[in-house]
């Protein structure tokens, strides 16, 4: 029995939180650009969650933006899933199944764009959110108006330029628009976006001023654990699930404004502690970005040269729990205090963290973590050690290593369809990066010291010459010929 509208009455596990049916009849009120398990698993939880009680009392319309997969599952399943929540809050152990409402219908940008442009005459329609990945909110000269536009950004203001159109420029029709993607004051970098997309494609000034005054841009962040879909048994839990996602206990979505207009529409804030509207949320945002992001970012390619596959098992093994505490401890943490952040603030939040990614419950997939790897490096990690050389002036080993280990994980060889392939342990693994050519290349001198120099020297990727650092690039030469010789299990064991 597939999950449906129709098969959902006939579900007889009382454990299971199922809607209830007016939930089905409520208006479309939120445009989605994303399919994504995070949004899934946080933001769609937390509006689910507000209809549920009653405070919301709006669906979202889910754009897929990417040609990756298609629509099918979530049509056949009417956009209903199941959420596990698993994990430990408080010191008790938390488990729930939810069956999530929140979504009434998934279209693609792809092969339903003109369905998707006609949402925006839908005057119910508040509030857009996106989710598109750190590459996503990048500016691409196009045309907007004919066709899907390739990026992200160019889909928004094709769809904004149409709701402008239909409702005559009307302030009213404006809209609340949060990005939550993992970029450093991201609606203020959507915003300039769309501003200069409007100038190349020539968009008359009227309009330009209703982007710019009826629409409410909002920075957010969003933090909670969402590492996949999960199987859901139908022997043993009556059903089966396609799309269904598991997410950890731990929840956060901050989102930056002090508007009466953004508090009132944003109502499902009223449904959970876990969502904060807040004039300024840097401190939020730099203590997740940093210590939580930027962990993951430094351990990930270490990790899967070790051979381990998942988080938990990773954060199972004393040697390398010992480097993810002390990198984030002693040195991430220390790195970034400033007049917002104390030590201690930051202190407890890694600690938090440690528990996070030790979760028994989540099964976390270190590769997963490698997506766009160099981005990461970049936004999470640069800020860092640009700090830390600005307050010590000297080499931070546990970072060193941490670039080390990226560096080696990105050698790889090139299929001729283009695609990129690393080897560790005698296992081949993809890398899903948009810089992989270019590692490639450096990676075709035979001197690591060439390697490590050049791609220091690369302003493409870090917008900034990383060899200016006293001391760093030699230290990471050294950790990428010790891994080289000894595996990057016994380079673990030293620290």
């Amino acid at each position: 029995m597939h999950l449906s509208k129709e098969t959902i009455t006939r579900i007889s596990d009382k454990d299971i939180s199922l809607p209830s049916k007016g939930i089905f009849s409520l208006p479309e009120k939120v445009l989605q650009f994303g399919t994504g398990v995070l949004l899934r698993g946080l933001c769609d939880y937390f509006i689910d969650k507000a209809n549920r009680q009653n405070i919301f009392n709006g669906r979202i319309v889910v754009v897929k933006s990417t040609g990756k997969g298609d629509t099918d599952a979530f049509a056949l399943q009417d956009g209903l899933y199941t959420h596990v929540v698993k994990g430990i809050e408080n010191g008790n152990i938390i488990e729930e199944k939810i069956i999530n409402a929140s979504i009434s219908r998934v279209l693609s940008a792809n092969n339903q764009w003109p369905a998707v442009l006609a949402c925006a005459a839908q005057k119910s329609m508040q509030i857009i959110i996106s989710n598109t990945t750190e590459v996503g909110i990048t500016y691409k000269g196009e045309n907007i108006l004919s066709g899907p536009p390739a990026s992200f950004p160019g889909k928004l203001l094709a769809w904004l330029y149409e709701r402008y159109r239909v409702f005559s420029g009307s302030v009213d029709a404006g809209m609340i628009i949060i990005p939550t993607e993992l970029v450093t004051e991201n609606a203020k970098k959507l915003k300039d976006i769309l501003l200069q997309l409007s100038l190349f494609n020539q968009l008359d000034e009227k309009f330009v001023r209703w982007l710019q005054t009826a629409n409410h841009f909002c920075c957010s962040l969003v933090d909670r654990i969402v590492p996949g879909k999960i199987a859901i048994d139908e022997e043993k839990d009556g059903y089966t699930d396609d799309i269904a996602v598991m997410s950890e206990a731990y929840r956060l979505w901050a989102i930056e404004t002090s508007d009466e207009h953004d508090t009132k529409e944003l109502s499902f804030a009223r449904s959970d502690s876990g969502v904060i509207l807040a004039a300024d949320i840097y401190k939020y945002r730099e203590l997740k970005l940093r210590l939580l992001n930027g962990t993951h970012t430094l351990s990930c390619g270490l990790a899967v040269l070790a051979g381990f596959t998942t988080v938990k098992d990773a954060m199972a093994d004393f040697n390398f729990k010992k480097f993810v505490t002390h990198v984030m401890l002693d040195e991430i943490a220390k790195a970034i205090i400033d007049e917002q952040i104390n030590y201690d603030e930051a202190k407890s939040f890694g600690e938090k963290v440690i528990d996070r990614f030790s979760n028994p419950f989540i099964e976390h997939q270190w590769l997963s973590i490698t997506l766009q790897y160099t981005s990461k490096m970049m936004m999470r990690n640069i800020p860092v050690l640009q700090k830390h050389y600005q307050k010590n002036n000297s080499v931070p080993d546990l970072i060193a290593i941490g670039f080390a280990a990226y560096i080696l994980f990105m050698k790889s060889r090139r299929n001729e369809k283009g695609n990129f392939t690393g080897t560790a342990n005698n296992t081949d693994y993809p890398i899903t990066d948009d810089k992989a050519a270019i590692l490639y290349e450096y990676w075709q001198q035979d001197k690591v010291d060439a390697v490590v120099q050049n791609i220091f020297a690369d302003k493409s990727l870090w917008n900034d010459d990383l060899n200016q650092y006293p001391g760093f690039g030699e230290a990471v030469t050294r950790n990428v010929k010790f891994i080289i010789k000894n595996g990057a299990s016994r380079l673990i064991q030293t620290i």
